[in-house]
């Protein structure tokens, strides 16, 4: 296995947790195509963005795109945010391909109504992260 596909496997197995599951918030990868997610659900993108400091790691972002029913207010969506805080920032996971390292902080910017579904209110959620791959 390549150190991107470890990469982008090891960062979504965070959401594969029963803990994660516990939180009963929809979560999906970038690019996935499926059944209505309802109205509370992310979308997690993996972007790795910088060269490490050798051939097997990497360092990125994790975006996470923060859907909420619109029309309520951005308190749901800052409360999903603070949960992807407690499992993401500043958290070092071991990992069967490596190691991932996210950032001791994290950003939230909420957009407005979503651009596909107005019925939904967007937010987008970043954290760095650098990844040393086995």
């Amino acid at each position: 296995m390549g150190k991107y596909e470890s990469l982008h496997r090891d960062i979504l197995s965070v959401f594969g947790t029963a803990a994660w599951n516990a939180e009963s918030i929809k979560t999906f990868p970038s690019n996935y195509i499926g059944v209505d997610a309802g109205d509370k659900y992310i979308r997690v993108h993996v972007l790795p963005n910088g060269s490490g400091l050798n051939r097997s790691s990497v360092s990125g972002q994790v975006l996470i795109d923060i859907f909420t029913s619109a029309g309520k207010g951005t308190l749901d969506a800052s409360l999903i945010a603070d949960r992807l805080d407690a499992y993401l920032v500043g958290r070092s996971k071991k990992l069967t391909s490596g190691t991932i390292q996210f950032a001791e902080a994290s950003s939230m910017t909420h957009l407005g109504a979503d651009k596909v579904n107005n019925a939904l209110h967007a937010s987008k959620y970043a954290v760095s992260f650098n990844y040393f791959g086995v």
